[in-house]
């Protein structure tokens, strides 16, 4: 089996920070109807030739493969915020002149 595919990622227009990998020849199409409604409109970001050997920022290439050749496609999740980040939003500020 072939260790490389052309990819298509889309940007949600939902969710900051949430892509989804697809083929680029089979795209959005058989993306399951309930995921879309989550992701909203799917944005084209880019398209690659995605090799097992070559990095991806926060995912790892080799699951986005294989996601893809199970499912038809691999969603990246956006990276989760540090607790103490949303500690921030939750404590009154005050502000002192």
């Amino acid at each position: 089996m072939k260790q490389h595919l052309i990819v298509e990622v889309f940007r949600s227009s939902k969710h900051d920070g949430m892509y989804l990998y697809v083929e680029k020849k089979t795209g959005l199409k058989e993306i399951p109807e309930e995921l879309m409604k989550r992701f909203g409109a799917g944005i084209s970001a880019m398209t690659m030739l995605l090799t097992k050997e070559q990095k991806l920022a926060r995912a790892n290439t080799e699951k986005v493969i294989k996601g893809i050749r199970e499912t038809g496609f691999y969603l990246q999740l956006p990276p989760v915020k540090d607790e103490y980040l949303l500690d921030l939003y939750k404590t009154p500020t005050e502000a002192v002149y």
